[in-house]
């Protein structure tokens, strides 16, 4: 990797204009029809996109947000011709651990921002400061503030090659790897390409699947078989998105780069019940204002345009998954990663952990990284 080294300080600030031209845009929204029995069978349900659009234009603060995430130290650097956004929050404690925690579609560097306080300063949350963390919490390349990408081939790879390259320039010798949804493909591979210096991988989904070989399923746990039948389902009733992005992500960006509320119904199938609708719509807004839409949904693309790494990790890698998240399944986990060091499953809390359960995330990654540092 060629390009500048240089880090420089960076801070969010959208332009008024952008604002404004979001709310007429919001004000003089065209509503599709539906069914009046419909539900959700058909898709996002126009009652949750009225509602998130009425509280876009009409209540929600921005402003408010945008100095939230401007209160931890931000940067951009250049790594592999891609400009690269990210927070960077040293512990006050000495001998802090460093992570970096990595988020997925749709979600943002939003998704950690719960988590900061407790990971980066226990002392300050009543934990034990022995266990505390650097954090670095970057924007994928082609989502939020990293920008929309420049080139072809920004798939999972390429990502983990990049982040081995920020905790490299940052000057980290040893580091772990957080990450949830596409953050969950990117970390383990970030221990594929860095497992010099990556002592672990903390993920809340480990995405192994049947390979098709028909002795797998010999066997099976009913909770083994009740997370397949769960997998099936989501494949089967929500797996569009995936298919979609994967296949034409072009053709779908051009509706969600002009209109709000087309984001609102495309990104919003993915929030559904748990989150805040704050939370949702700061996602959302993120989105909207770096215009990288086209660009994170081609993320799908090259990953579906990618040929698989055939042998399994062997950086210790742990697991816990929350609520009502699909739940991974061990044995394949163990035949794509041969070193699982730790697996818990959680009943509160859903995909977005570090959002709806917090503490127990928290006591995960610190209990496995304790057992490392």
């Amino acid at each position: 990797m060629t390009n500048s080294s240089e880090i420089r300080p960076f801070r969010i600030d959208v332009p008024q204009a952008d604002l404004d031209d979001l709310r007429e845009r919001l004000a003089r929204a065209r509503w599709t029809e539906e069914l009046p029995d419909a539900g959700s069978d058909y898709g996002v349900a126009v009652s949750y996109v009225r509602r998130l659009a009425s509280y876009w234009l009409d209540g929600y603060d921005w402003r408010a947000w945008e100095a939230r995430l401007n209160s931890y130290p931000q940067f951009t650097t250049e790594i592999d011709g891609q400009n690269m956004h990210f927070l960077h929050v040293r512990s006050p404690e000495p001998n802090a651990f460093p992570l970096v925690l990595t988020h997925g579609w749709p979600g943002s560097i939003v998704e950690y921002l719960d988590v900061i306080g407790p990971l980066s300063d226990p002392r300050a949350h009543g934990l034990d400061p022995a266990m505390a963390f650097d954090l670095v919490i970057p924007s994928i390349p082609g989502f939020g503030f990293s920008g929309p990408t420049r080139s072809r081939g920004w798939n999972v790879p390429r990502v983990a090659k990049v982040w081995a390259e920020l905790m490299r320039r940052l000057g980290y010798e040893r580091y772990g790897a957080v990450g949830n949804d596409g953050g969950s493909m990117i970390s383990p591979e970030v221990g594929r390409a860095d497992a010099e210096h990556v002592v672990g991988v903390h993920v809340t989904q480990i995405f192994a699947f049947p390979s098709g070989d028909p002795a797998e399923f010999e066997g099976m746990t009913p909770d083994e078989l009740a997370a397949m039948e769960h997998l099936k389902w989501f494949h089967e009733n929500m797996g569009a998105f995936g298919e979609m992005q994967g296949q034409q992500p072009q053709t779908l960006a051009h509706a969600l780069a002009d209109s709000p509320v087309g984001l609102i119904g495309w990104n919003g199938q993915l929030f559904g019940d748990g989150v805040s609708d704050d939370f949702a719509l700061t996602n959302m807004s993120i989105y909207w204002f770096t215009r990288t839409s086209a660009s994170s949904a081609r993320f799908y693309y090259e990953n579906a345009h990618t040929q698989p790494a055939t042998e399994p990790t062997t950086v210790p890698i742990a697991l816990a998954t929350f609520g009502d998240d699909f739940k991974s399944i061990r044995r394949f986990a163990d035949r794509d990663h041969k070193n699982v060091a730790s697996w818990h499953e959680y009943e509160v809390g859903g995909h977005y952990a570090a959002h709806q359960a917090p503490d127990a995330l928290v006591k995960d990654i610190r209990d496995f990284y304790d057992s490392l540092r």
